[in-house]
């Protein structure tokens, strides 16, 4: 059998209902002001779009040396501000003087080559002229060659009918024949000699055809071989001065890893140079933030450097052209039917002003805040 409830036992049920009625009350109070302030925030920030996922970048320099050598000096350290032109590096440039050295002695060499070729068409053709002048010595030397042949056959004629009789003594017709065949011999001769004097000419001649298409069309500068044996000198003396390096751009050192005595390989990197002067923010925006986003924006930038005393003033120069995970070293594959899907985003490329560069200087990597204002284009 129940006991009757009195009021005293009934008064702590009622204060806790009440309580619990309260605590509803507020809470929906509460909630109701949340949502209108999320609504109001959408409403005052629907002209931006921000994030801070963003970072300073540069266009940096790596220095790479041209030629293979041993370090003589390296007069910069790291973090050290740089001007074009600036020496980096030096190389030990004994082995690049020797081959300069090498170079220009074929260089001269080459151009004597080329004079000498050229006197030696004038004696060329001298010796042509010469051997017109055997030709003609020879030829008159067959004249009276044929005329002493004419002559000793006469005789030898004359007295080979008159032996017969007699009249001419054996020793006498002896003799005859004996210089018809000396006349006989020096008309081969003479003959012989015509055919030697132009065959001599005709080596001459093609001697000295060969010589001139050696310089035909060609001045000493201008010659195949002075102009290799200079490419060569040009190619010497550019690589001495390659023993010196320097600066490609403005900026700051990093990375030096370099010590002298140390052989470097050509085209091995040994330090960076980073423009600190003209840095620039990559942004990377969530893919749904970009819509309205545009190149020429304006953009308003706050680093953790500085804090919120610094604010930066940039512009939107462009879009990359591939999210961060589409060029990553391992691209997510989702041609499986089990995947999550995850929000990509995309780098907003974004240039400060030069003059608040120079005021508050960045380094490459920072972490940055960047606000996009998007209201123009509403």
């Amino acid at each position: 059998m129940h006991q009757p409830v009195t009021v005293e036992d009934a008064a702590p049920i009622v204060d806790a209902v009440r309580k619990k009625s309260r605590n509803k009350a507020l809470l929906g109070v509460a909630g109701a002001i949340a949502l209108l302030g999320a609504g109001a925030w959408t409403f005052m920030d629907n002209g931006h779009v921000s994030t801070d996922n963003a970072y300073v970048g540069a266009d940096s320099a790596q220095v790479t040396p041209l030629v293979s050598a041993a370090v003589a000096e390296v007069p910069v350290v790291n973090t050290q501000v740089v001007r074009k032109g600036q020496i980096l590096l030096r190389l030990d440039d004994s082995d690049a003087r020797l081959a300069v050295a090498k170079a220009e002695a074929e260089y001269f060499k080459a151009r004597r080559q080329f004079s000498q070729t050229a006197a030696n068409s004038g004696s060329l053709a001298a010796q042509i002229n010469a051997r017109d002048a055997d030709i003609g010595q020879a030829r008159a030397q067959l004249a009276s060659a044929e005329a002493n042949f004419a002559k000793a056959r006469v005789d030898l004629q004359r007295r080979s009918e008159l032996a017969s009789s007699g009249a001419v003594s054996g020793e006498e017709l002896t003799t005859a024949r004996n210089a018809f065949s000396t006349a006989e011999a020096n008309l081969a001769l003479a003959k012989a000699g015509i055919a030697q004097a132009s065959a001599t000419k005709g080596a001459a001649r093609e001697s000295w055809a060969a010589n001139e298409a050696l310089i035909a069309d060609s001045t000493i500068d201008t010659s195949p071989e002075v102009a290799a044996a200079k490419a060569k000198l040009d190619q010497a003396r550019l690589d001495l001065q390659r023993t010196v390096i320097r600066a490609p751009i403005d900026g700051v050192v990093t990375n030096r890893q370099v010590q002298v005595g140390q052989r470097i390989s050509a085209g091995s990197p040994v330090m960076t140079i980073v423009p600190i002067g003209s840095v620039y923010v990559e942004a990377n925006f969530k893919e749904g933030q970009l819509k309205r986003v545009m190149p020429g924006q304006n953009v308003e930038l706050i680093s953790d450097l500085y804090g919120d005393d610094v604010v930066y003033h940039g512009t939107v120069e462009g879009f990359s052209g591939g999210t961060g995970s589409a060029f990553a070293l391992i691209p997510a594959q989702n041609a499986t039917g089990n995947w999550t899907k995850v929000v990509q985003r995309l780098p907003v490329r974004i240039a400060l002003d030069p003059k608040e560069l120079a005021k508050h200087p960045l380094r490459v990597g920072l972490s940055m805040e960047a606000e996009i204002d998007v209201s123009g284009d509403e």
